[in-house]
């Protein structure tokens, strides 16, 4: 039996790390990839020596051959029960669970590094492991159960996909008709000095981000810190510090302004009403740290840049329907006890209707559309995928011509990011009913006080998606007051801001202000954003104590 299970395990591995070469390998011979990391090299020099045992090509075989062993090794080691889970944490099933998770969310992180979207290992991992776990129920004679338990990972999964998608066809919708142009673009025209752009940006981006994503409010807030302070790299570079901080912090408040106070809502363990009980402490979070990095702001004011931009027709409507689209989202939630989700998707039909009445209202001409564009696909979500690309422009002055279509809207969401989630929450949902995260519950929650488990994860959260990391402890479901959920949302929400690489905010605005704002220099500033952490949790204690 251990054989067996060596050998797959050897297999699995070889699997795994062909599949991360075969996606990085045409970079690597071209040049084009610059390795970053120690990781990438070692995987290479272990995969020149598996390569000689195994051959990419017969991957697909080898894990349908491998399939039938695992059964063979559940049959021997494990004793059916159908009164409760099987516990697989010292079971090759877990062991090999776990793994899989690691180096999928390895690549995930790296994805600058590797260009392999994060989605691609994440949905392959969580696959892998419900098939080790439906091997081990099947060879025990319980296939029911995991199918159940699958099964209640996607019901959660299916809300979650829902909800999202229908707040980022609202974004893409209100891009399309101007209204983020419009706001840098007033912004760009007041002639406001370094230190108030510091902090308009930084207030915008913490009320923005409580209705939107923190990274579409990093990278609007940031094409207009870019713009202002191309003559001053110090304030772009603290300003986008400010901006990730603000964008956390703005999110943490509100029941849908981020993944882990959506996650914390829908499994209904914080009603609505109570998430604004975190918007004094959320705004300590991120004052403390703007007022440090103000005095080092130059003093100095930037040349206005005078530009007309007027919202398309519909915009101001379709703000007014995202705002009644949140408040029925959420009275079905209070009042009808339906999914959050359930909500949204009507507030999805009130944009579908009104794409209707723009579309037969239109002015009736002929549009011009230049050969070359034809066969471009109009891309509207998010405003950096405009920036220093002519070809993305054109298209956009293109788009203002066309008629407005509620499903290309939807077409064009951000896919990666939605299974991405897939993989995630199926996967800690496989890993969970191993049995892991059971045992880190009794460790984190039973072992050590309630508050210091909270703040360590709020700590965990700057190396880990807050996401994940927020899915992983509603999971655990530890028997703590409403005040340590509270908590909890809280730290998850804003602890990633702590490092650049610890939120999709930082890591977005890397990318668009590469050179200036960096891993480094962000880091430079960590001692006074983790007094800005450990401030909002002390206020959270003194403000809201009622809840604890």
């Amino acid at each position: 039996m251990y054989s067996e299970v060596c050998l797959s395990t050897f297999s699995l591995m070889s699997i795994v790390l062909s599949g991360i070469l075969l996606a990085i390998k045409p970079h690597l011979i071209a040049g084009e990839t610059k390795v970053k990391t120690l990781a990438l090299p070692m995987i290479f020099l272990l995969f020149k020596s598996l390569k000689q045992l195994l051959y990419l090509k017969y991957s697909p075989i080898l894990l349908a051959l491998l399939l039938p062993s695992l059964s063979l090794a559940a049959e021997d080691s494990v004793v059916a029960s159908p009164e409760q889970p099987l516990d697989l944490t010292q079971q090759w099933a877990g062991y090999l669970s776990l793994i899989v998770f690691a180096v999928a969310y390895i690549l995930a992180m790296t994805e600058e590094v590797t260009e392999l979207k994060k989605s691609k290992p994440m949905v392959f991992a969580a696959s892998l492991i419900w098939i080790f776990i439906a091997s081990v129920y099947v060879g025990g004679g319980m296939s029911e159960h995991a199918g159940l338990a699958f099964r209640s990972s996607l019901e959660g999964y299916g809300e979650l996909f829902l909800f999202i998608m229908v707040s980022m066809t609202y974004l893409n919708a209100m891009e399309d008709r101007g209204v983020f142009d419009s706001l840098r673009v007033w912004l760009l025209s007041k002639n406001f000095s370094y230190r108030q752009l510091f902090w308009i940006t930084g207030f915008q981006a913490f009320f923005i981000s409580s209705g939107c994503n923190n990274l579409t409010t990093a990278l609007l807030m940031g094409s207009v810190i870019l713009a202002m302070g191309k003559d001053s790299p110090r304030f772009v570079t603290l300003s986008c510090i400010n901006v990730v901080v603000a964008s956390n912090a703005g999110g943490s408040f509100s029941p849908f302004g981020d993944i882990t106070t959506l996650l914390v809502w829908q499994k209904g363990v914080v009603p609505f009403t109570d998430f604004f009980s975190l918007l004094i402490p959320a705004i300590v979070n991120f004052s403390i740290p703007a007022a440090i990095m103000h005095f080092f702001i130059p003093k100095e004011r930037p040349a206005a840049l005078m530009e007309a931009q007027d919202m398309k027709r519909g915009g101001w409507v379709i703000i007014f329907l995202f705002v009644l689209t949140i408040i029925t989202s959420a009275c079905f939630e209070n009042f009808l006890n339906l999914p959050p989700a359930a909500g949204m998707m009507l507030g999805l039909t009130y944009l579908k209707f009104f794409s209707y009445y723009l579309q037969k209202t239109r002015d009736s001409y002929q549009i011009s559309i230049p050969e070359d564009l034809t066969d471009v696909k109009i891309d509207y979500f998010a405003p950096m995928k405009y920036m220093n690309n002519p070809q993305a422009e054109a298209n956009k002055r293109v788009a203002k011509e066309l008629p407005f279509d509620i499903f290309q809207k939807i077409a064009n969401l951000e896919w990666d990011t939605l299974l991405f989630f897939y993989g995630v929450m199926v996967g800690v949902g496989g890993l969970s009913f191993i049995g892991y995260l059971g045992v880190a519950s009794h460790h984190l929650y039973g072992g050590i006080d309630p508050t210091v488990a909270n703040i360590l994860v709020g700590i965990a959260s700057a190396f880990i998606d807050n996401g994940t990391i927020m899915l992983s402890v509603l999971t655990m479901a530890p028997d703590i007051s409403q005040g340590q959920w509270l908590l909890v949302t809280l730290t998850a929400g804003v602890g990633g801001s702590m490092l650049a690489i610890g939120s999709a905010a930082g890591v977005g605005l890397m990318g668009q202000a590469k050179g200036i704002y960096t891993f480094v220099s962000h880091l430079k500033w960590t001692p006074a954003i983790m007094l800005g952490y450990f401030g909002s949790i002390l206020v959270h204690f003194l403000i809201n104590s009622r809840y604890f």
